[in-house]
C-alpha cells in the first residue's frame, strides 16, 4: 500500500531532517517501547487516517527505517503490539548485522 502523496512528502521531510542530525519538532517522537532516543516514530494524519514511520539513528552511518505503516487501531494513539514486535525484530536483526553477531 502506498502512502498518500502528502504523507510521503511530510515523512520524507522528517527523514531528511534525521539524516541532517535533527528531529522534526512536531512529527517525530521517541518510541517509548525501546527505552531510549535511538528509535523514533514519525506520525502523520491525513484524511482521517494515521500513518507511521519508525527509524533508528543508533548508527552514525545512516538513518535506518525499520517500519512504515498505516495505523489501523482506533484505540488511542499507541502503536499496535504487532507493529512494535515487528520493529523490535528488525532492530535486533540490524544490530546483529552491524555488530557482526550471528
Amino acid at each position: 500500500m502506498a502512502f498518500p502523496r502528502m504523507v510521503q512528502r511530510e515523512m520524507g521531510y522528517a527523514l531528511f531532517l534525521a539524516q541532517m542530525g535533527e528531529r522534526h519538532r512536531t512529527m517525530a517522537k521517541t518510541l517509548g517501547a525501546f527505552g531510549g532516543a535511538a528509535v523514533i516514530e514519525v506520525r502523520e494524519s491525513y484524511d482521517g487516517n494515521a500513518y507511521r514511520a519508525v527509524y533508528t539513528v543508533r548508527y552514525a552511518d545512516a538513518v535506518y527505517v525499520l517500519h512504515a505503516f498505516q495505523k489501523k487501531s482506533k484505540r488511542g494513539t499507541a502503536t499496535p503490539k504487532a507493529d512494535i514486535d515487528l520493529i523490535e525484530t528488525r532492530l535486533k536483526d540490524l544490530v546483529k548485522e552491524k555488530e557482526g553477531r550471528k
